[in-house]
């Protein structure tokens, strides 16, 4: 009887095995012969370029010093490490051998070429949105790049999590395939806007909060996330800046990543505006600002800021000069000659601490890495820099220092277990 019903429970295993197996198959695509390089008009190719600077396409699928688009990057996720493809065009180890149809399956459904399922580190969540004609502009900007051989590194994702019908699963939970769908309601701006974010841009796969298996929480779009060591800041009205991110304000930070009112682009949003977006026109940035400074609500804000200007510049002007601990000490040797502004309004090259939401988030993760890593010369304000602090001060002296800009500059409460977070922001900034 004991036996029977073993092989039972043996039998209902295969069958769901069989029948996983068959809802989640999906059918290899033929493979082509590399196209040549004038099989693609300029034109096409220069357009594919700009949207897939827009995608920061090279910042997962190239590795530091290596090939671009060659592949190999390790992102590591809470589930193993997945290393990205290549995606230039070589034959054997990229993706010379992919048709057009291939290329677009993968971006929208995401599934390679041979019929297997790829992890959602991927974001095709969001590429589903790209329409047919930009498709067709990348796949000919990425196979008019150099190839590329790479042996493909072995992802680390642990068994069962490995097996790729699994995603199928995952797919079926959390994603939703379609193009991207006008809101006639919104303006063109707007719509643009829009379609850049949630497609290529793909912001919210930073700028939104996960759950445990890794997809993004529907219910809380654009709230903020940890990544990579630092902490992707809300872009609705959740965001902890003291002045509002208005439209003219979202244009300079994207366009030149760094805003008297809001400080500079540092970290893996450096790489964004200055590798990625530098890339696209003018209207592109317009488009996007106007989609998320509508949606952060600062146009009810505004009526506020000068108000709020003049309290953080007065805040500042109180504590200048105060030796009351070791965090003030430190400040006033190491960055009040930068840092420190008169006459009631900051200088371009002068950012005020006071106004910068590393300073008034819940998570001091983007201050500690700004001090330990500095900003270089190609990430923030042209021509202006910030040296790392990393060698020069020790985890309590970053977290004393910390602590004092946090209480001097805001009326918030402060950070717990600030050593605790230098240590970890180190670990997370060493290459």
């Amino acid at each position: 009887m004991l036996t029977r019903k073993l092989f039972g429970l043996l039998g209902l295993i295969i069958l769901a095995a069989v029948a996983l197996y068959g809802w989640s198959w999906r059918p290899a695509l033929a493979p082509i012969t590399p196209p040549v390089f004038t099989a693609f008009a300029p034109q096409l190719v220069e357009k594919g370029a700009m949207l897939a600077g827009v995608g920061n396409c090279a910042a997962c699928h190239t590795v530091k010093g290596g090939a671009p688009f060659a592949g190999g990057l390790g992102m590591a996720t809470p589930f193993g490490t997945i290393y990205s493809s290549n995606i230039t065009p070589d034959p054997d180890t990229g993706i010379g051998r992919w048709s057009q149809a291939a290329f677009k399956r993968a971006m929208r459904e995401g599934v390679r070429r041979d019929g297997a399922h790829l992890f959602p580190a991927f974001p095709y969540n969001h590429f589903t949105l790209v329409s047919d004609a930009d498709l067709t502009a990348l796949y000919a900007y990425f196979m008019t790049r150099p190839g590329i051989i790479v042996t493909p590194k072995e992802n680390t994702v642990p068994f069962p999590l490995s097996l790729r019908p699994l995603q199928a699963g995952w797919k079926l939970l959390f994603f939703d395939k379609g193009e991207y769908q006008t809101n006639a309601a919104k303006s063109v701006d707007w719509n643009r806007g829009r379609y850049l974010a949630e497609g290529l841009a793909h912001c919210a796969a930073c700028h939104t909060p996960r759950n445990q298996l890794g997809a993004e929480i529907k219910g809380s779009p654009y709230l903020g996330a940890k990544i990579e060591g630092w902490f992707a800041p809300a872009l609705t009205a959740a965001n902890t800046a003291p002045l509002p991110w208005t439209e003219p304000e979202l244009f300079a930070f994207l366009r030149s990543g760094a805003t008297t009112l809001h400080g500079v682009a540092s970290g893996p949003m450096a790489a964004v505006v200055h590798e990625g977006l530098a890339l696209a026109p003018d209207a592109d940035i317009h488009a996007l600002a106007n989609y998320f400074a509508d949606m952060n609500g600062s146009t009810q804000a505004a009526p506020q800021a000068d108000a709020t200007l003049t309290a953080v510049m007065a805040r500042s002007a109180s504590v200048a000069g105060q030796y009351n601990d070791h965090g003030a000490t430190l400040y006033l040797a190491a960055c009040a000659s930068c840092h420190s502004n008169s006459g009631g309004k900051p200088a371009p090259l002068r950012p005020e601490l006071g106004l910068n939401s590393a300073l008034t988030a819940a998570d001091p993760a983007n201050l500690l890495q700004v001090v330990l890593r500095g900003v270089g010369r190609r990430d923030g304000a042209p021509g202006a820099m910030m040296p790392a602090f990393a060698a020069a001060m020790s985890d309590a002296d970053i977290a004393q220092l910390a602590a004092y800009l946090r209480r001097s500059r805001t009326a918030l409460p402060p950070w717990s277990d600030l050593e605790a977070s230098v240590a970890a922001a180190r670990r997370a900034s060493r290459p």
